[in-house]
């Protein structure tokens, strides 16, 4: 089996479209004047290679790699065939989706599309610098292309998920993996740590609640009763982060990922509606339906957070050294007072574990670790419990406090099928399922229109795209 580049492209921006209908042609050819009036042939752009109906271009080859460059991925072991290959594999799945009818609807390409618009527009300050950096000539012919690629690499990933859905190991199947992995040749790794924690979060006293609510409602009344204008109300008041757009969140659904109470209200008014003020996780809003498209809304709204004052985060530390206090003690053990005492919901119930969101699991790899959680547990000694921590809320709500521990730490070792089992098992899955994309790959290639242009059939491609 030949070996793959490493080539992470699912979650970048790739303007590249090659999305025609397929052709016989070998190139695209531009008739030109030059300035002797004769006509010459000259090349506009040539066609790398055809999959079903899908046509890659040499410019989508080109235009991936310097759009990794741009992202700052490392480039020096990607070839051009070896980009070519992804996007044909990438090409080749969408088009089998689609023979499948694994759809994705425009409402979903859509909103993913205007999520996306939406971060960039953040990252770099107005949608007129996001069409210059991609150079586009306006928004639409930008959100046309956008469309495009989304549903291209939406209908990738379902085609692929398909393929492994069902796959599973058998302990045995992990043994078997195991062991057949030479001595020297098991994998090492990295030192480890199990990490809990108790947290305070301290709450607005009902006044302050009050306020915001009275303030929203006043909000509010002034734009329904004079008119004024709720994007300058959101840009003044809103403590959300999409303030600097007017409070605008486009294209949601009722599949968008924002909490329940949000959509609840988004999808509870009419085209213009304000809503009256409401309570999140995050603070409290008023929304505004700004436009209704089928089972699309896009919405504005207005975000405000009750202040907490410091007498309440003075409590919560203070209530925090106490528990700390009454563990050492030996009153409890920590998992019991995270258990009783623990306002994250998430963890208290599981003595206080943090969870891996990479994998789910109890480990963190400290050469992996979020900077932020490293900072906090990098000077924790076996034992030890912290005392009082303040952690900021990088939305811009309250702090939270916490004290916490290290629960087991593993030092870098090579992989012991004990101790690493939930590893080794990551591991053993993964080559199954990468034997069975192998598989469906092999099978579909033979089954499908592919063409490669003939400067491309002496690429050393991991599938058989040539049909040798």
């Amino acid at each position: 089996m030949k070996k793959r580049n490493s080539i992470i492209l699912a979650a970048i921006f790739v303007l590249t479209l090659g999305y025609v209908q397929a052709q016989d042609a070998d190139e695209t050819l531009l008739a030109k004047k030059d300035t002797t009036n004769n006509t010459k042939k000259i090349k506009l752009d040539g066609i790398a290679a055809v999959i079903g109906d899908y046509v890659i271009l040499d410019s989508d080859v080109d235009k991936t790699l310097i759009d990794l460059k741009s992202q700052g991925a490392s480039t020096q072991d990607i070839t051009k065939c070896s980009l070519l290959g992804k996007l044909m594999e990438d090409r080749l799945y969408a088009h089998q989706a689609v023979q499948d009818s694994l759809l994705v609807s425009d409402d979903e390409v859509n909103a993913q599309s205007d999520r996306q618009i939406q971060q960039l527009v953040a990252q770099v300050g107005s949608m007129e610098k996001v069409l210059k950096f991609y150079k586009k000539p306006d928004a639409e012919s930008f959100r046309t292309e956008l469309f495009e690629i989304n549903k291209l690499r939406m209908l990738s990933e379902k085609m692929q998920s398909k393929i492994v859905e069902e796959i599973e190991v058998t302990p045995e199947e992990v043994r078997q993996f195991f062991n057949k992995i030479p001595e020297n040749e098991r994998p090492v790794f990295g030192a480890e740590l199990e990490i809990a924690q108790i947290v305070k979060q301290p709450t607005a006293p009902e006044e302050e609640k009050q306020k915001v609510i009275d303030r929203l409602n006043q909000i509010k009344a002034d734009v329904e009763d004079n008119e004024a204008s709720f994007n300058v109300k959101a840009i003044l008041y809103s403590q959300g982060p999409s303030k600097s757009q007017g409070g605008l969140i486009g294209s949601i659904t009722k599949e968008s990922g924002y909490v329940k109470e949000f959509k609840d209200v988004a999808f509870s008014l009419q085209q213009g509606e304000i809503s009256e003020p409401f309570e999140t996780m995050f603070g409290y809003h008023i929304l505004l339906v700004e436009k209704v498209r089928g089972q699309e809304r896009d919405v504005r709204h207005i975000l405000m957070i009750p202040e907490v004052p410091q007498s309440a985060m003075d409590i919560a530390v203070k209530e925090l050294d106490s528990i700390r206090q009454h563990i050492l003690d030996g009153k409890y053990t920590f998992g019991e007072a995270a258990l009783n005492f623990s306002d994250e919901k998430e963890t208290k119930f599981d003595g206080g574990i943090l969870r891996n969101p990479i994998n789910f699991g109890s480990r963190f790899e400290l050469t992996n670790m979020d900077p932020a959680l490293y900072n906090q547990v990098r000077d924790i000694k076996d034992g030890e419990i912290t005392k009082p921590l303040k952690e900021d809320d990088p939305r811009g709500g309250p702090p939270k406090f916490k004290i916490m521990k290290i629960s087991n730490r593993y030092d870098e070792h090579k992989a012991d099928f004990a101790q690493d089992y939930m590893k080794i098992q990551e591991l053993a899955l993964r080559e199954k399922q990468f034997n069975a994309i192998k598989e469906w790959m092999n099978e579909h290639i033979e089954d499908t229109y592919i063409h490669v242009n003939a400067e491309n059939r002496d690429c050393d491609f991991a599938n058989n795209w040539v049909k040798e």
